[in-house]
């Protein structure tokens, strides 16, 4: 991925972590829904209309089955 890349060139691991830590410092919220109640509703606007799309703080502990767009600004 274009932009991956750490201090001194190095790819992989320390880009992993320049990314992490932009996204750790920027975090906004996670909204989130159970995969089976995406794939009912079909969209993730039809999740919100039908209230199964929730907001998460930094601390929810994701679940097997979460799907999650999360909000950050860097």
């Amino acid at each position: 991925m274009p932009g991956v890349v750490g201090a001194g060139g190095d790819a992989g691991a320390q880009g992993r972590w320049t990314i992490h830590s932009d996204f750790e410092r920027g975090f906004i919220r996670a909204e989130l829904v159970r995969w089976d109640a995406l794939l009912d509703a079909g969209s993730i606007a039809a999740c919100r209309s039908r209230g199964t799309l929730r907001l998460e703080g930094k601390d929810y502990p994701v679940q097997d089955g979460d799907v999650i767009n999360f909000r950050f600004n860097v």
